[in-house]
């Protein structure tokens, strides 16, 4: 990695924050949802749920956060496809900048959108009660997680924005992603699903990261389960950024 390299991933990521800073419908739009949410399960769903908990809100929010960052992700596809489409690409080719630079730009600026998109979720959820006993490390372990699950999804969003024929194409594939959470621990135990959909709950990725995120706020033991939720954020980071490459290198 150069100083050209970062050089030009700096104006790349000044350039996206821009953007995002000129529409913040999108950051707004990608919260108001998983607040939604938040309330709707809080208020509506939380009474008739037997979480095991005296808090809901505890419960509820890691997966509540996931939600909010798989809406996020939709976005950088969508500012990706209409790059792609104007054919900016290939105007910033045809200057001396390093070629990943304006990819780096996008997922950055993903970061820095979906952490804001975050911070501004976790303050709702302490309006309504959400308490947490964890120390410093521990809230640092938890926004480690949260930016690798960022940057995993990121990637993929890369894949579906260089790929898409159409700006719809672009933002639907966050559909199934934005579903996951819902079959999975987030919201309920896995052990009161029937047996196909709880064995399918307790092996997909969601549900490793919202227990060990759950654990971690409330000041519990994490067990093994926090290197199955790393080995799952690292895993899909590497296959998809070396897909979305490919595809980088085919397309552009």
């Amino acid at each position: 990695m150069t100083t050209h390299f970062l050089g030009d991933t700096s104006v790349m990521l000044g350039r996206s924050m821009r953007h995002i800073t000129r529409s913040m419908d999108t950051i707004i739009t990608v919260t108001i949802m998983p607040i939604a949410f938040l309330l709707l399960f809080r208020y509506v769903f939380g009474g008739a749920i037997q979480a095991g908990t005296d808090n809901y809100v505890n419960y509820l929010m890691p997966g509540i956060l996931l939600i909010a960052i798989a809406s996020g992700i939709s976005y950088t596809a969508f500012r990706l496809f209409n790059d792609m489409r104007s054919g900016i690409f290939e105007r910033f080719h045809s200057m001396p900048i390093a070629r990943s630079a304006a990819l780096w730009g996008h997922v950055l600026t993903s970061l820095v959108s979906n952490g804001i998109s975050v911070a501004v979720i976790v303050l709702a959820g302490l309006a309504i009660g959400f308490r947490s006993t964890a120390g410093v490390l521990s809230w640092l372990a938890v926004v480690g997680i949260l930016a690798l699950f960022t940057l995993a999804l990121t990637w993929v969003a890369v894949i579906a924005g260089l790929s898409a024929s159409t700006v719809d194409g672009a933002s639907a594939f966050s559909y199934p992603i934005i579903f996951l959470p819902f079959v999975s621990s987030a919201f309920v135990p896995t052990d009161t699903m029937p047996g196909p959909v709880r064995a399918f709950a307790e092996h997909q990725p969601v549900t490793a990261i919202v227990d060990t995120i759950r654990a971690l706020l409330d000041r519990q033991p994490v067990g093994t389960g926090i290197w199955t939720a790393l080995a799952w954020c690292a895993g899909v980071t590497v296959v998809a950024y070396l897909a979305a490459m490919v595809v980088y290198r085919r397309k552009v």
